[in-house]
């Protein structure tokens, strides 16, 4: 067989219906193939870095897996924003790369050793890309193609999930291999259980001492695929429970004892709750400084804090943060020992605390609603997800209106919601979207976007309306970025650099009938359920454009160096001491919470 067929019969013994991709001369042969397969099927996309961040919304939700194909070069290194993506959200992925025949490397012949470039468009993506990838490998021989993609696929889906990346010189796409004269790779997988039930009990004893317990929902629920054993852990802990961004569609709105999101832009009732506990049992989440505040130090700093993560170098970082508990293994695992506890009840008067502060602290204020002029974005995105369904996927891009979007969201049981949100880079939404519908065979996804974020990825808009998905796009306009601008005023004494003044957009009512897209442009509050259902009735693609104010702050949000329980616009210092359990602390003011 030809190692370009094979290549193919493997993604296609993996269960990928789709490859993302745009063609080039050192992929050419790989690509070829597709004629001679009708079983596997290509996503021709308008840059390679789209191509990635739609393989990881496609792997995300995906029947399995996905994969990316590119030329070498800037083909390939194209691709790294998005492999980035997957790296630091653990999500599985296969990038191939072609490249220069093996002749044409730098290094082939001992005259060439340090030489810059040899073959056209030639470059190291093995090495570039080794940081943020869990195996990268130039492909040798034709004889090892096999024994590599097996190798690379067990990788990528065991233990943390992660992408991997194959260069393919051009001179082994085009050769044959005999399949039964090849090494055959054998999986090192290993389930590893011993200890479990005995860091189990020690938890569960723990919450039997606890007064002031808390469980923290990470993204590692979805990425161990243990979100159908969360109604179980719900009936079985009645604590209040919290989540992280990446973890917020693990509980839905009105969910009983369900606080909030936590962190430098979490609710204050989740912050709050967090902060006075005495124990906290964070499933799977990494605990990052977007959680904990630039001092983590200060995070639950009364609480006897148990992490369960399959990563022990994420559980071992400290940095101020310290696990009176680690329990290194797969969230799957732990959850299913767990639920298998008696009944825990917490004390009465905590539950009873923490939903108070969920009712007195709401998301979004009623002055918000009452807005005359322009579109407030949290009654905005509070009024769109009400008017969604329970098995609608809503992705959102990066900075304030990402921010806005997680922070006002009403989740549905049934929904997700999801970003890149460790990278978090612009123009990711878009070409996730993408991605997105077409591993759910079709499907209406809900893109949240910002002016200037849409612009990274604007090509995408062809591939979008080429393939006819009924994607409805909502641009959350202020004409700039916000996220900077509102640190420039913190920090910067309003010196809008490059984020405010330099900063322009399109004519996106052009760009829309340019990629024969329907356009809408919402300029208030008038009748905005009205629109919003009509447009989602439609079953093609809508550009909504809204239309908010230049200013327009993030509220509340963590600054100068305090702790996360002491969220800005600050609280009064009486309301704020009533709501303290355990003994406050002073703000950090070296400390500068990033934008």
């Amino acid at each position: 067989m030809l190692v370009s067929d094979y290549i193919l019969k493997f993604l296609e013994k993996k269960k990928v219906k789709k490859v993302f991709l745009i063609t080039g001369g050192a992929i050419t042969f790989v690509v070829d193939a597709f004629s001679r397969n009708k079983k596997i099927k290509y996503i021709d996309c308008g840059h390679e870095q789209g191509s990635a961040m739609m393989a990881d919304a496609y792997s995300r939700l995906g029947p399995n897996f996905s994969a990316t194909m590119v030329t070498s070069g800037p083909g390939a290194t194209n691709l790294l924003t998005g492999i980035a993506c997957s790296w630091f959200d653990s999500i599985p992925g296969i990038h191939f790369c072609g490249q220069v025949n093996m002749n044409e490397l730098s290094g082939a012949v001992k005259s060439t050793k340090k030489v810059r470039q040899v073959g056209f468009q030639e470059t190291d993506i093995v090495s570039m890309a080794k940081p943020i990838t869990k195996f990268a490998y130039r492909i040798k021989t034709e004889k090892e193609i096999p024994y590599i993609l097996d190798k690379a696929y067990d990788i990528s889906t065991s233990g943390r999930p992660g992408p991997v990346l194959i260069d393919i010189p051009m001179n082994f796409q085009r050769k044959l291999i005999n399949l039964k004269k090849l090494k055959k790779y054998k999986s090192q997988k290993k389930i590893n259980n011993k200890n479990l039930k005995d860091k189990i009990n020690t938890t569960y004893n723990l919450f039997k001492k606890s007064k002031r317990p808390v469980i923290i929902l990470g993204g590692g629920i979805e990425i161990s695929k243990s979100r159908h054993l969360l109604d179980k852990l719900f009936s079985k802990y009645k604590v209040p429970y919290v989540t992280t961004w990446s973890g917020k569609d693990c509980c839905y709105h009105g969910q009983k004892n369900y606080i909030g999101t936590i962190g430098v832009y979490g609710s204050r009732a989740a912050n709050f709750t967090v902060q006075n506990s005495d124990l906290i049992l964070n499933i799977g989440s990494r605990l990052d400084t977007r959680i904990t505040g630039g001092n983590p130090s200060s995070f639950g700093r009364n609480a006897k804090i148990v992490s369960v993560d399959i990563d022990k170098y994420e559980l071992n970082k400290k940095r101020g943060l310290n696990n009176f508990l680690k329990i290194n293994f797969d969230v799957k695992d732990f959850l299913n020992q767990f639920i298998l506890k008696n009944q825990y009840v917490c004390d009465v008067s905590w539950l009873k605390k923490c939903n108070n502060w969920r009712i007195n602290y709401p998301e979004v204020l009623k002055s918000w609603r009452k807005q005359s002029k322009l579109v407030n974005p949290y009654y905005f995105v509070e009024t769109l997800s009400e008017v969604l369904n329970r098995k609608d996927i809503i992705i959102a891009d990066d900075g304030a209106h990402l921010t806005w979007a997680v922070q006002a969201f009403k989740i549905k049981k049934g929904q997700r919601f999801f970003s890149a949100f460790g990278n978090s880079p612009m123009g990711y939404a878009l070409p996730a979207s993408i991605g997105a519908s077409i591993a759910k065979n079709r499907q209406r996804i809900i893109c949240i976007d910002g002016d200037g974020s849409l612009q990274i990825n604007i090509q995408e808009l062809h591939t979008l309306s080429k393939n006819n998905l009924p994607i409805k796009i909502f641009i959350l306009n202020n004409n700039g970025y916000g996220i900077i601008k509102q640190f420039q005023e913190l920090y910067l004494s309003k010196r809008f650099e490059a984020s405010g003044k330099g900063v322009s957009n399109p004519d996106y009512k052009k760009i829309s009938k340019a990629f024969n897209i329907n356009y809408t442009k919402i300029k208030n509050h008038q009748n905005l359920k009205q629109k919003l259902k009509k447009i989602l009735k439609s079953n093609t693609a809508e550009l909504v454009d809204v239309a908010i104010k230049p200013d327009q702050k993030i509220i509340p949000k963590l600054q100068f160096g305090k702790p996360i329980e002491d969220l800005s616009p600050l609280l009064s210092r009486k309301e704020f001491n009533e709501n303290m359990i355990v003994k406050k602390i002073k703000s950090d003011k070296k400390i500068i919470n990033v934008n």
